[in-house]
């Protein structure tokens, strides 16, 4: 299997990955880890096959991207942990999760997985940003869905982790400029490094600040913890294998060659060391269980970034054999706390007891979790802690100040140890708490046994990590694997050894007096802010800017809208008398023209002098028709047929609107009316002088000369607008379909905020317009033979409108006309051939019209045209693409109509639906018995 089809199939997981979850419910989970271990196989065999691999597909090739992947040892050990680890913690899931059909649950995760494979296995700059931030994505989806507190701990997480996200684009901006490239490998070898001495002290700094972000240092830990409103799974994939890891694997990676910067080293260390103190002293005043570990976490992240702020080859071995270990502890964990929580309710030590008698193998597996992240042999924790130690001893005193450094590394590490220990110490011993605890999940044992058994079985013999870290440590540290140090449990009685032993006795000795620590610690506030409320008040601040912002343009009244074009336009006029050369020669003037020109001032007049809201609706579409008859007259049919379409909808809407609102407008001031009057003709006649003075003033441009003429040569159609829309310029039109679906979401979301207030009608019962079955007569008929007919029609010009006038958008206005009609032809506003789930439409227009993008790649480039010959048929992709846009003008129109349309009643009745729909699916999905019953944590 080739790197790009191991990568291809992680993302087709994803994609299947919603049919298991709705066919198979919780047990998705099995296929899902099967899936994600087969992968591991896979690259297992690729690695022992084939070496160091690179490969690469075309993506952007006019910029120099591509979707390069490279498997050297880095990226080898990472997938194995982001693959391996996913794969535990999925079957995990299995036993944890308890909605019937959890489908968002299992799609976030398998994502989650993919991106961080996508991540690791990134040889482009570019690519690696894009799994970067859809890392990022994923983390705030699975923590915002956990619950209905969870909005806030989400939102927060997605600020501080997107800032880092920023960081890192500026860093890969200048290292694509000033190396010339977006090949990772080509850049990280360029000598710009070593001869740009700001250059890579200006990279280093943004690649630092983005690690920072993403693997929750000071002063960007805070969001780390406050993100443990997510479930176990969550909490165990994203602390373990993914997420958080992301940072490390980016200093890493990139470690060899912004190590050329004297900045990299001391920041990493002194942010490092801080960070690894600061977060143990914080997990000892933790009493949640889940928060403890959280801010361990951040110790340990902290280690690691001092580590390799360290640099040297045996500090770089290890880092890596330390991301190893922490992978396995803290993923066993994290799904014990889990587990205990399911099973007795609760995460606080101070309510939690027996658990060794409660459940014996899950408190022995949690003693081996445990052991090894307070680094005590024989566990894998202390063989890592131990190269840490003599990383920090061996080093250049320069690089990480001294034996004062290695002085705090070890207070630390004791810190660690009193942290771990407090976990067990207060949980297991006493009596079997009461009420008994819940039996135990066979999967959730399991998955809990791996880990923690393999953190054991590892550091008993961690020579069979030699495979696995060697080759990454020599990669990062651009030695050869031989000069690796082979790793042991016993290197005899060492410096790094003695600072283990006493860093062990400081957390026995904290442990023994641990109620005059919790005394001096639990309760306190040890620094002048709170990390998470310092989040939460730039959050609220920046919403309050922008309501500020908003307020300038923040009114209802048309008037201050059109203030600003108004000015632009008389100001833009102005500037462009300087271009004027005459009158153009237009040729004489028709009967015909002053004709028409007379309908649409009539129509303008009667807008302006309605008062009656519907009258004022009448005239504008009097104007509108004319407007469509004048182009009729210049020859341009389709933008006629496109004008009609959209006169009649827009009539159509409006009207709908209009039975939300009064019949009337407001009254105007006499003087007011006098102003905007001599507002509207000035703006007017601005426009028209800039018409004027811009018709005829220049030739053809040259991109115009070049769609005229090579148009039909390069895509087979002659309709020229046609061709730009879906050929030249599908990338513009794509961004113009998901405009239109997140319009459709918006008027749906506005409506439904809005169905509760303000329920005004035009009262119609004393009019003509009532009763609505004699008067939908006439229509009933047409209805009959005109919506088929228009449908076809509808099918036809998006068939024809490569080669004639036609196309998608003028084909969804006529399919929407036909459905439009059939709703005013009948006599409820409740109608079946109207009703159609419009939001679905118009996501599945972006969806088709994206597929369409990525069938562009085999010819090299992401929405490039495939031209077929089926059948002595010419076949493009652009068609399919059409149908893309298509689907998502439908849908937004349906979603006008059937929202707009709906009566009080109506709305109560598809209220009251959708009640039954959510009660239905009310199922708890992975909510803890202590969030099921509304108990405080």
């Amino acid at each position: 299997m080739s790197l790009v089809a191991l990568v291809a199939g992680a993302w087709a997981l994803v994609a299947v990955t919603p049919a298991l979850a709705r066919l198979i419910g919780p047990r998705a989970g099995w296929v899902v880890a099967a899936g994600l271990t087969a992968l591991a196989v896979a690259l297992v065999h690729l690695r022992t096959s084939a070496g160091d691999v690179t490969e690469s597909v075309a993506w952007i090739p006019a910029v120099d991207v591509a979707l390069r992947l490279r498997l050297d040892g880095l990226g080898f050990l990472f997938a194995m942990l982001v693959l391996l680890v996913g794969a535990v913690v999925m079957v995990y899931s299995t036993g944890y999760v308890r909605s019937p059909r959890p489908v968002g649950f299992f799609v976030l995760m398998t994502a989650f997985a993919a991106a961080m494979l996508t991540l690791v296995l990134a040889d482009d700059l570019v690519v690696l940003f894009v799994a970067w931030e859809l890392t990022t994505l994923c983390s705030y989806l699975l923590i915002l869905v956990s619950g209905p507190t969870a909005g806030p701990p989400a939102t927060r997480t997605l600020l501080v982790t997107a800032l880092g996200g920023l960081a890192l684009l500026g860093a890969v901006a200048l290292v694509v400029v000033r190396t010339g490239t977006t090949e990772l490998t080509a850049a990280l070898a360029s000598p710009v490094w070593g001869d740009d001495p700001a250059f890579a002290g200006a990279v280093a700094v943004l690649v630092v600040l983005a690690a920072m972000t993403k693997s929750a240092q000071l002063p960007f830990h805070a969001w780390l913890p406050d993100a443990m409103v997510a479930p176990a799974p969550v909490s165990a994939y994203l602390h373990a294998a993914a997420m958080v890891k992301a940072g490390i694997y980016l200093l890493l990676v990139l470690a060899p060659a912004a190590s050329a910067s004297p900045l990299w080293s001391g920041t990493l260390v002194v942010v490092g060391v801080t960070t690894a103190v600061m977060g143990a002293v914080f997990a000892l005043q933790r009493t949640d269980l889940k928060e403890l570990l959280a801010y361990s976490t951040v110790s340990q992240l902290g280690l690691l970034v001092a580590v390799i702020g360290v640099g040297t080859p045996g500090a770089l071995l290890a880092a890596c054999v330390h991301v190893v270990a922490h992978a396995l502890f803290k993923s066993a964990a994290f799904m014990t706390v889990g587990v205990v929580e399911k099973r007795t309710g609760t995460r606080d030590l101070r309510e939690l007891h027996g658990l060794a008698r409660a459940m014996p193998w899950t408190a022995a597996m949690l003693v081996l979790a445990v052991v090894s992240m307070a680094g005590v042999a024989p566990a894998l924790g202390f063989v890592s802690k131990e190269l840490v130690l003599d990383a920090f001893v061996t080093a250049d005193p320069g690089a990480v100040l001294g034996w004062g450094t290695v002085a705090v590394v070890t207070v630390g590490a004791a810190l660690t140890v009193a942290y771990s220990l407090r976990m067990v110490v207060t949980t297991l011993p006493g009596p079997a708490p009461t009420p008994p605890a819940r039996p135990a999940d066979p999967a959730m044992t399991a998955a809990i046994t791996v880990t923690a058994l393999g953190g054991l079985a590892v550091g008993l013999v961690p020579g069979t990590l030699d495979a696995l870290v060697a080759p990454a440590a020599a990669v990062v540290g651009g030695i050869d694997v031989d000069q690796v140090p082979y790793l042991t449990l016993w290197h005899g009685v060492t410096p790094a050894l003695l600072l283990s032993v006493a860093a062990v006795l400081g957390g026995v000795g904290l442990t023994l007096v641990r109620r005059r620590v919790d005394a001096l610690l639990v309760g306190r506030r040890l620094f002048p802010a709170d990390g998470t409320a310092v989040v939460q008040r730039v959050v609220d601040g920046i919403i309050a800017g922008g309501r500020r912002v908003g307020d300038l343009t923040r009114s209802d009244v048309p008037a201050t809208h059109l203030a600003v074009p108004v000015l632009l336009v008389g100001a833009s006029t102005l500037g462009l008398t300087r271009l004027w050369s005459g009158l153009p020669d237009v040729g004489p003037v028709t009967v015909g023209e002053i004709a028409l020109l007379v309908g649409v001032a009539a129509g303008v007049v009667g807008v302006v002098r309605a008062r009656q809201r519907l009258t004022a609706v009448i005239a504008t579409g009097v104007a509108g028709f004319g407007v469509v008859l004048w182009f009729v007259v210049l020859g341009a049919s389709d933008v006629a047929m496109t004008q009609l379409l959209v006169e009649i909808l827009t009539v159509v809407v409006m009207v709908l609107v209009l039975r939300r609102m009064s019949g009337t407008f407001r009254p105007v001031r006499a003087r007011r009316q006098v102003v905007t009057a001599v507002v509207a003709l000035a703006a007017g006649a601005a426009a028209t002088v800039a018409t004027v003075t811009l018709t005829g003033h220049r030739p053809l441009s040259g991109a115009g000369e070049f769609y005229l003429r090579r148009a039909e040569d390069l895509t087979g159609g002659t309709n020229v607008v046609n061709t730009i829309l879906v050929d030249f310029r599908a990338l513009d039109t794509l961004g113009e379909l998901v405009v239109l679906a997140v319009g459709a979401v918006a008027i749906t979301a506005l409506l439904d905020a809005r169905r509760a207030v303000d329920r005004r009608s035009v009262p119609l019962a004393r009019t003509p317009l009532v009763p609505a079955g004699p008067n939908a007569v006439f229509l009933g008929v047409l209805d009959r033979y005109l919506v088929p007919l228009m449908i076809v029609g509808s099918v036809l010009l998006l068939l024809r409108g490569h080669d004639a006038p036609g196309g998608g958008f003028v084909a969804a206005l006529l399919g929407a006309a036909a459905l439009v009609l059939a709703y005013l032809s009948a006599a409820t506003d409740e109608v079946p051939r109207v009703e159609r789930p419009y939001l679905s439409i118009a996501g599945w227009g972006v969806v088709v019209a994206v597929g369409t993008g990525l069938l562009g790649l085999a010819e090299g480039s992401f929405l490039r045209p495939l031209h077929l010959d089926v059948l002595g048929l010419k076949v493009t992709t652009a068609l399919v693409f059409d149908v893309g846009v298509y689907l998502a003008v439908l849908g937004v129109l349906l979603a006008a109509v059937v929202r707009l349309g709906l009566s009080p009643a109506s709305d109560r009745r598809a209220d009251a639906r959708r009640a039954r729909t959510a009660r239905d699916a009310a199922a708890p999905a992975t909510r803890t018995p202590a969030e099921q019953s509304g108990a405080p944590r």
